[in-house]
């Protein structure tokens, strides 16, 4: 072997010169890498050699060994461990994405996405059109009967106290007010108003306990849903209740830092909440939770006074209201006793499931989140990193959450499905800070996963979406009824009809509440003075000529209206005057049957 083969120097393009572990070009026994790959059957023996004589002799790594003298020897290149700085290193990457120091860049940008959510909300309510609902048409024609006996001392035409399920002197007032100016457009346009500042104050008092974010997501999921959309467009109770139940809840928590008694504040809003419709009393006792929960980290077992406070507040002016007021006939038949249905149990949840199951299902997801850590990925100097523990956590958590079991419960005992959507929506309200902690627990620190967020609030809207708009089509359209039966309107008439509340309102000049019979009870005096009830008093009163206009529609009680019609085409003293079809948004069909007296 010459002096070049027993010389080998590394080069840098050479492969057999790749730095080792220790960054040198020197394998682990202190020699060249590619000596024992490239010499490796030439002399392994002499190899094995070296290893015994390394027992013998101390070996210095990086430095050339003494071998015997019948083995080659080599020149070995040292080479000095010199460690080298990085050209740039990676800084730590904080837990968050954005800082929560105040800034007021960031107040409006958050302002401004709120606004783009409730535009959406505002656009999707006002797209949906149809004629008055049975409700809207009673509480508005009631409303303006209110003002008239209160202006002009005309006689009321029922005692609406007794079977309202909300007082008749609050919302049906104002409503009618605004009808008497704007219109049927115009009565909705007050809900509306009503749910845009709902979710307004849903994101304030969300942003209050958390943060922007959850506040934003919390109120683009509550602006989407079926019942938020519908309620938005509908001339009843349970805007103006949800409005004011999502005051009650700012003010609980804007107060939380205040003396105790500021939290007084809130019981007004709440007794008044009730008032304009009496199952908000269902959520009451929330409201009284949450006043010691928000206060607890500040105040600790004094946050107790706080709540206390707020309960004898409202006791006492729910006492004064009802001691002064005649609304309890009217609590006890609509809400505390009011008649059970026959809908199974299943049937009411899974319905319940369909139109609010995706957002208590997020919020569910929040509060377990919650519970687990309380920390806000969004900002390291968030509440959360020192906030209270996790037993608090999951009191909140099960208490926003757990409120809306309420309504489906409440149902499930009532075994009926009347009214439980717009029921769903006052504990969705609640439950609605919870489900925008999911969101952002699921989309992660740093937007880590957009499209979970994406996927969850894009659902909610498809739903939101499709299941209003069949909402707002369950009932026919009563614009071409209410011009047929306008010529036949008299002043001392008498009509028999389904559902006469909305020819009552759209006919408010020319017919009353008084005139008109439903088919849902009667109470016929013959020409004997012997009144007769049920099935036999519409036989007779239809026999005797009684009703000079009938209006039947097959859907309010389409089995008791075929009996109706039998008993017109038998009594000799009607004719049809017109049919009018309909279609439903649920598939179903229907025709208007109108009938005259002839004589």
């Amino acid at each position: 072997m010459n002096a070049g083969q027993n010389h080998y120097t590394p080069q840098p393009y050479d492969p057999y010169g790749a730095d080792d572990e220790d960054g040198s070009w020197f394998n682990s026994e202190g020699q060249p890498a590619a000596y024992q790959q490239q010499y490796q059957g030439q002399y392994q023996g002499q190899y094995q050699e070296q290893q015994q004589y390394q027992g013998q002799q101390q070996y210095t790594p990086g430095i050339p060994e003494q071998r015997h003298s019948d083995q080659p020897t080599y020149a070995l290149r040292t080479v000095e461990q010199v460690p080298v700085e990085p050209a740039y290193t990676i800084p730590e990457t904080p837990d968050a994405g954005w800082d929560d120091t105040p800034s007021r860049r960031r107040s409006w940008v958050s302002r401004g996405v709120l606004l783009f959510v409730l535009a959406i909300q505002a656009v999707l309510s006002l797209r949906l059109s149809n004629s008055a609902f049975q409700d809207e048409a009673l509480y508005l024609a009631a409303g303006h009967n209110i003002i008239d006996h209160l202006m002009n001392g005309a006689p009321l035409d029922s005692d609406y106290a007794s079977y309202f399920s909300g007082s008749p002197m609050l919302y049906p007032v104002a409503a009618a007010g605004v009808d008497g100016y704007f219109g049927l457009s115009g009565a909705r346009l007050l809900s509306l108003l009503c749910m845009l500042g709902a979710t307004s104050l849903l994101y304030s008092f969300t942003r209050r306990m958390f943060n922007e974010r959850v506040a934003l997501v919390a109120a683009a999921l509550f602006a989407v849903t079926q019942p938020t959309i519908v309620l938005g467009w509908f001339a009843t109770y349970d805007a103006p209740a949800i409005f004011l139940l999502a005051l009650a809840a700012w003010i609980v928590v804007r107060t939380n830092r205040a003396p105790a008694v500021a939290v007084l504040l809130a019981a007004p809003v709440m007794v008044l909440a009730v008032a304009v419709k009496y199952a908000s009393a269902l959520y009451v006792p929330t409201l009284i939770v949450l006043a010691a929960l928000t206060a607890w980290h500040h105040r600790g077992w004094r946050s107790l006074l706080r709540a206390a406070l707020l309960t004898v507040g409202t006791g006492v002016l729910a006492g004064v209201g009802l001691m002064y007021t005649n609304v309890l006939a009217g609590v006890k038949q609509t809400t505390t006793n009011r008649a059970h249905g026959t809908e199974a149990a299943r049937d009411l949840l899974e319905k319940s499931g369909e139109w609010g199951g995706l957002m208590f299902a997020t919020a569910c997801a929040g509060a377990y989140f919650y519970a687990r850590r309380g920390r806000m990925n969004e900002s390291p100097r968030s509440y959360g990193l020192h906030g209270p523990g996790w037993r608090w956590r999951t009191l909140l958590g099960l208490l926003l959450t757990g409120t809306a079991l309420l309504a489906p419960a409440y149902q499930v005992h009532l075994q009926t499905s009347v009214s439980l959507y717009k029921h769903l929506d006052f504990g969705l309200l609640f439950a609605a800070p919870m489900a925008g902690i999911g969101v952002i627990r699921l989309v992660g620190k740093h937007f880590r996963y957009p499209q979970l967020g994406i996927l969850i609030w894009v659902s909610a809207l498809c739903l939101g979406v499709s299941q209003s708009e069949w909402r707002f089509g369950l009932w026919p359209d009563s614009a071409p009824l209410v011009k047929a039966i306008e010529p036949y309107m008299k002043p001392k008439g008498k009509y028999l009809g389904a559902t006469y509340e909305v020819p009552v309102y759209y006919l408010r000049d020319k017919t009353e509440h008084s005139q008109w019979t439903s088919t849902y009870g009667i109470g016929y005096a013959d020409k004997k003075g012997v009144v007769h009830h049920g099935n036999e008093g519409y036989r007779l009163a239809l026999k005797d000529g009684y009703f000079d206009l009938v209006v039947l529609d097959g859907i309010a009680t389409p089995e008791f209206d075929k009996y109706l019609e039998r008993q017109v085409r038998a009594s000799g003293h009607y004719r049809l005057v017109g049919e009018i079809p309909f279609k439903l948004s649920s598939g179903g069909k229907g025709t208007y049957k109108i009938w005259t007296k002839t004589s």
